[in-house]
């Protein structure tokens, strides 16, 4: 894998991505699953890991939580063709839509890397479980307790919420359930790039 940024680009870095056999998944993959939307782009969603219909389509979060995840970017005006890169933490599918293994994790740790640089974004959304304890390691609170929250990540402003596939099984938008802190979550996220926006524009 090449790592000098100076000779890659978002083309090139696709093209070597998709020759990766860097862990058993290549082995049972259908396509590899690299990512959405503008590159640059000031916003980047990183999710967990591809699923039936992200593997059989090679793009990120389609199927039922990539409709549920269109509806939550359409609440703020948010559309993942036009203001949203959308990826996830590795990039093929696991068997039987299980959680990545950690030597999966980490042998797509350089591909995201180089990804996040690439989209080179002012804020990050780290959406589910896999992505939080990819990126905080060592933090001990479940994702209850750490969604919501703006952290340095990379140097990067990063805030965690529920993957779509979460709200998929909870289904009540009552005050205080899952699905009603995402929507608070994705206001803020709204306003916060308003907040980069006026910066940019200054």
């Amino acid at each position: 894998m090449n790592n000098n940024l100076d000779n890659i680009n978002n083309e090139s870095f696709k093209t070597q991505c998709s020759q990766c056999q860097k862990c058993k998944l290549h082995t049972t993959r259908n396509n590899i699953v690299i990512g959405i939307g503008p590159c640059p782009c000031d916003l980047m969603l990183i999710g967990e890991a591809p699923g039936e219909q992200e593997d059989l389509k090679g793009e990120p979060f389609v199927g039922k939580a990539g409709k549920l995840l269109d509806q939550i970017l359409a609440s703020v005006d948010l559309d993942r063709k036009r203001n949203v890169y959308i990826a996830n933490t590795i990039k093929c599918r696991p068997p039987n839509n299980r959680n990545p293994l950690p030597e999966e994790i980490y042998a797509c740790k350089d591909w995201l890397d180089i990804q996040i640089k690439l989209v080179n974004p002012k804020i990050i959304v780290l959406s589910g479980s896999v992505a939080m304890k990819m990126a905080f390691p060592d933090r001990k609170e479940g994702i209850t307790k750490q969604r919501g929250l703006w952290q340095k990540w990379k140097d990067i402003d990063t805030i965690v919420v529920f993957h779509p596939s979460y709200l998929l099984r909870n289904q009540s938008r009552a005050v205080g359930s899952p699905k009603w802190h995402t929507w608070q979550d994705f206001k803020a996220i709204k306003n916060a790039l308003g907040y980069f926006e006026k910066i940019q524009s200054a």
